[in-house]
């Protein structure tokens, strides 16, 4: 059911020891082999780490999307389409430079002349195109052409700063805690040597480091028995932060399955509407069973929904979480899944819980109909920390330990769990905004909203997975899982991003605000 398309790109955020990659054809879809060499290696690894010094990792553009935050809505629907040519320039970009390794080697000038230059000038055209999009609609932009210039990262990346600075936001509006770390203060997989056989076709038809090669690696993965507690106090039920302690402490749980009819897609309706492959990822929906990139607010509204309640035709939706064991998905072939390094078997989960709570310092209001909201961010890890929103665990420890920029690897018998809090401010007058943000924002600390801000009910989405725990061998990881993400972004932990679409029915979504602010717990 549904269509391949994805989403887009972040900012290098995470200390990985990327290197140069392979681009061969398997199975029909794109194998990205690449190779690892780690900065701390000594003595026989030091060539390594000079011949990787001298290869680009991947491809860093500024976010278009993110710096229009003023688009006169006559002009949104030319604006997404080319800021969808954007992704799509940087996707195929990432194919060029990940399938020439020889020519770069051989040429130093390669990247540039070929591959970086060209990309600045369709992304030139792109942006002349927005600003005429803008400007026919009565609107003003200067300086687009300044974010035309895209740079190549090296394989020595900077480190992350998560935790750091305005990224993981919890239920009342503070930060979730320093980078992960393992119990000796190191990251897993530091040091080691990572440059023998990455990515590279096992025996068994198994795929190390991960995604085809084009990541995770071994430095993204912890195991979670090793991390110092770093949750925040006051975790509610579930390791969600409840937010309604003396405001409104009320519930509304909405029981929408775990996609078991496998609805999927890669268009995301709310960033590239009208665009096939929008996402350049897969997405699991659940609720709304008509959204793609082509559904209107009205086709939306009389869908058919996933969920018990009927009054909950919402849409909510993420990236697939894929389990690297060698087994081919039936998107292997297509964009988004296996032609763009999203490879690898599909993982439903076991569950997928649906929660709204309230706010600590006062009651909730309606959303409106239609209301989208985007958390987290698909390019975090180009794009930087400052929208990233991502919370991995595993059962037994989500009251210990959320990590930001870690995948888990999880004791036997416990899940892997990766946890959600949307922004619960709203401006009271809009359903988007130009860069589908900054129409809504997370409390502050105290857990008011701030700018007149309205306090609505915060979504809590909480996904467990049943996850064989992949081991590190010789620097390696060997059956990885990882959130689809667009090539450039290596598939690390920080793009993990939710998405959700109001359709409550007006009566349903009232039952929801009365009790969020009486107290109760519903249903």
């Amino acid at each position: 059911m549904g269509r391949n398309n994805r989403k887009r790109r972040t900012s290098m955020t995470t200390k990985v020891v990327a290197g140069s990659a392979a681009l061969a054809l398997g199975g029909g879809g794109l194998v990205w082999a690449n190779f690892y060499a780690s900065a701390h290696e000594s003595n026989s690894g030091q060539n390594q780490v000079k011949a990787a010094g001298a290869q680009i990792a991947t491809i860093q553009c500024p976010d278009v999307g993110q710096k229009l935050t003023n688009v006169p809505n006559g002009a949104r629907n030319g604006v997404s389409t080319e800021l969808a040519n954007l992704d799509k320039q940087i996707t195929e970009a990432y194919a060029r430079l990940a399938s020439t390794r020889q020519a770069q080697a051989g040429d130093s000038g390669f990247v540039q002349n070929a591959i970086l230059g060209p990309l600045k000038d369709k992304r030139t055209a792109a942006l002349d195109r927005i600003r005429i999009n803008i400007q026919r609609a009565g609107g003003q932009v200067s300086n687009l052409s300044q974010l035309a210039g895209c740079t190549g990262v090296p394989a020595e990346q900077p480190e992350t700063n998560a935790g750091e600075g305005d990224q993981n936001q919890n239920g009342d509006g503070q930060q979730q805690g320093d980078q992960n770390q393992n119990g000796d203060g190191q990251q897993q997989g530091d040091g080691q040597d990572q440059g023998q056989d990455n990515g590279q076709d096992q025996g068994n038809g198994q795929q190390q480091n991960g995604q085809g090669g084009n990541g995770p690696t071994a430095d993204d993965f912890v195991d979670i028995t090793q991390v110092q507690a770093n949750a925040q106090l006051g975790v509610g039920q579930n390791g969600l932060p409840a937010n309604g302690r003396s405001g409104s402490r009320g519930t509304f749980t909405t029981k929408c399955g775990t996609n078991g009819n496998d609805n999927h897609n890669t268009d995301n309706v709310i960033v590239a509407p009208g665009v096939s492959n929008g996402a350049h990822h897969l997405h699991d929906y659940v609720g709304n069973q008509s959204n793609d990139a082509f559904a209107s607010d009205q086709e939306l509204a009389a869908a058919q929904t996933s969920c018990q309640n009927q009054g909950d035709k919402s849409s909510y939706f993420w990236p697939v979480l894929r389990l690297q064991d060698g087994t081919q998905d039936f998107d292997q072939n297509a964009a988004g899944g296996g032609t763009e390094g999203n490879v690898g078997k599909i993982l439903q989960p076991a569950q997928a819980q649906l929660k709204f709570v309230g706010n600590k310092k006062g009651k909730v209001v309606a959303m409106p109909t239609a209301l989208r909201i985007i958390t987290g961010d698909a390019k975090a890890f180009v794009n930087g920390n400052a929208n990233a929103n991502v919370n991995w665990s595993c059962t037994g420890f989500e009251n210990k330990v959320q990590l930001h920029d870690k995948y888990p690897i999880c004791p036997q018998g416990s899940q892997v769990v990766r946890t959600t809090n949307f922004q619960s401010c709203w401006d009271g007058q809009n359903i988007d905004s130009a860069n589908h943000r900054t129409h809504v924002a997370f409390v502050q600390a105290d857990g008011s909203c701030a700018n007149g801000f309205k306090a609505i009910p915060q979504l809590q989405v909480r996904l467990v997975y049943n996850v064989p725990a992949p081991t590190i061998e010789n620097g390696q990881v060997v059956n990885p899982y990882a959130v689809d993400s667009f090539p450039e972004n290596l598939h690390k932990p920080v793009t993990d991003h939710n998405d959700f679409i109001n359709f409550f029915s007006t009566r349903t979504m009232n039952k929801m605000v009365n009790c969020i602010n009486t107290g109760q717990k519903c249903q």
